[in-house]
């Protein structure tokens, strides 16, 4: 699936031709002009995988919609900005920001820079963000308890148990349901919807659970 790429600029050409250069390397931009514009796109359940942002906007800093943005998500960031002075990359950098490009830039070497925090970001193991408490019955995500109903809280347990590896639907339902399995395929799949919905809830970036089409679910990170 092409990876959503939020371009938060003010300036259309500078915007146009990065969205040109997403589009050419596979990926969806999409752009606003506001900082508040783009922290609602953020908010939203259709949140990008990764954030280019202009520090010089009309309605606030760079700055200060990505120390907004730190208090609720960790989706990458990547600043634009026409000064180069060595203190303002180290304030970018020290708020949260993970790379730092200075105007005139070249669109290529952008997308060459987001492919890699892309990837970075997907290396680092999905399951190390949840904290099983099996005597407790309890999963803490992002240090924060999750509001499960029996059957979530065993079926992210399942999951967290066995990371990275593919799980049938049939597999699921054995473990979680020790129910027929098949017949009740739709159990699984709404349970995930629910789980995902309430892992969104605390970080509206996280999607750990994958869907392996005609196969099962997996979660990321092993």
């Amino acid at each position: 699936m092409s990876k959503t790429v939020l371009i938060v600029e003010d300036e259309q050409a500078i915007a146009d031709s990065i969205a040109y250069a997403l589009r050419t390397d596979g990926f969806t931009p999409r752009h606003v002009t506001l900082g508040e514009q783009a922290l609602a796109v953020l908010r939203s359940e259709a949140a990008p995988q990764l954030v280019v942002l202009d520090i010089g906007l009309p309605d606030m800093s760079g700055l200060e919609v990505c120390r907004r943005l730190r208090q609720f998500s960790e989706v990458p960031v990547i600043f634009l900005t026409a000064r180069s002075d060595e203190i303002d990359r180290i304030v970018g950098l020290e708020i949260g920001a993970d790379d730092y490009v200075t105007k005139p830039f070249s669109p290529r070497e952008l997308v060459a820079r987001i492919r890699v925090i892309l990837r970075r970001a997907c290396a680092a193991p999905a399951a190390a963000r949840f904290e099983l408490r099996a005597l407790e019955a309890k999963v803490l995500f992002h240090g924060q308890p999750l509001d499960l109903t029996r059957y979530e809280y065993l079926l992210l347990k399942t999951l967290l148990e066995h990371p990275g590896h593919v799980l049938s639907r049939a597999q699921l339902m054995a473990r979680v349901w020790s129910a027929a399995p098949d017949t009740l395929d739709r159990t699984v799949d709404a349970h995930v919807k629910s789980l995902r919905a309430k892992l969104r809830a605390i970080d509206a970036q996280a999607d750990p659970i994958h869907t392996h089409r005609g196969l099962g679910y997996s979660l990321a990170g092993a």
